[in-house]
């Protein structure tokens, strides 16, 4: 039996740490067969690269710990309901089970607000405020031609 009292007040312990250090009010550990492989905080101002939320942080170390891109094994915790960003990740890392502190409610009361990009991702592309063209459809589709046609490839 997973003990999630515990590993969440360790994410709640590095969202802490995340402020005393300059950085958002998020932590995450990553657990497998009841033990933390990895975790991370967040880390956007420190190191000037707005995908280092402790999600996305805690999802390089496990991947790399475990030396393959596919968590499906794992159980992550985090301090906050994860944002549209790290939750696209999660499901890329194809991780089943997230326990979470804050929801993104809460976030929103504190300025991190992503209501904006849930709005913006149910909008037809034409539409949304970052402007989007498509250019050289079909010299981009030869990597995808090669692509099918590669016998060795790994699927993700």
């Amino acid at each position: 039996m997973i003990d999630k009292k515990k590993f969440m007040i360790k994410a709640i312990d590095l969202s802490k740490k995340s402020i005393w250090e300059g950085g958002g009010p998020f932590g995450c550990v990553i657990v497998k067969d009841n033990t933390i492989i990895a975790e991370g905080y967040n880390q956007v101002t420190k190191n000037n690269d707005p995908t280092a939320h402790a999600e996305i942080v805690a999802i390089r170390k496990a991947c790399k710990k475990l030396k393959t891109f596919e968590l499906s094994s794992v159980v992550l915790f985090s301090s906050c309901e994860p944002c549209p960003m790290c939750l696209s990740a999660i499901y890329w890392a194809h991780i089943k089970t997230i326990y979470y502190g804050n929801s993104r409610k809460d976030a929103a009361l504190i300025d991190f607000d992503d209501e904006h990009i849930y709005n913006e991702l149910k909008l037809d592309i034409h539409k949304r405020k970052i402007h989007m063209t498509q250019v050289n459809n079909n010299e981009a589709l030869e990597a995808f031609e090669l692509w099918k046609k590669t016998q060795n490839k790994t699927k993700y």
